[in-house]
């Protein structure tokens, strides 16, 4: 069974499709993307922009390799680095991880990454304590093991939503904001996890 409404088209499964002439305003990629389809992105993907403020307020960021465990982005920094120190002193942070787009088609033409972005908890946790050793055990190409006891491991916890931009969607679509960004709940990837 389908039902029309301004000229979109809803399918008995929840779908949500536009016919030609479609408001894509109307539209968003939030209407088919899941934080399950989030997760795997995540998963798929290995460097992450990781923002973070000085005590005294100052704004900061760097490009850092991660890696993911069971609802975590796991980064592992030196111990007297900016982002260890500064990180432990707020325990928040920011992350927007870009995901390549176009294939081939973006060696000609320039077509920006799409993006995940949210904000979360961080605990800056001892690479040879008992819980860094549980993360290297499932994340053990993070950290070669000559720096296992001298690094330290950010573990970040995505809270609220995940804000994507240009995933889920094509790359023509990709030109109108209001289609290309969605707000998706951060919700546990255990299923993703069981499943890989």
């Amino acid at each position: 069974m389908t039902t029309s409404r301004n000229d979109q088209s809803i399918n008995a499964a929840g779908e949500i499709s536009a016919r030609r002439n479609v408001d894509r305003d109307a539209l968003g990629a939030g209407a088919r993307l899941t934080s399950e389809l989030v997760w795997r992105a995540l998963h798929k993907q290995s460097f992450a922009v990781l923002g973070y403020s000085t005590p005294a307020g100052d704004p900061r960021s760097s490009g850092v390799v991660y890696g993911l465990t069971s609802g975590t982005l796991c980064v592992a920094v030196a111990p007297d680095s900016w982002k260890a120190k500064h990180i432990a002193a707020s325990g928040r942070v920011s992350v927007t991880v870009p995901i390549r787009r176009g294939g081939l088609l973006a060696l000609i033409f320039p077509i920006p990454p799409a993006t995940v972005s949210f904000h979360g908890k961080a605990i800056v946790r001892r690479a040879d304590s008992a819980e860094g050793t549980a993360i290297l055990a499932e994340l053990g190409s993070l950290l070669p093991p000559e720096r296992r006891t001298s690094a330290v491991l950010i573990e970040i916890a995505p809270e609220d939503e995940f804000l994507t931009y240009g995933l889920g969607v094509s790359l023509r679509d990709m030109r109108v904001p209001a289609v290309a960004r969605a707000h998706v709940p951060v919700a546990s990837s255990a299923s993703l996890h069981e499943g890989a």
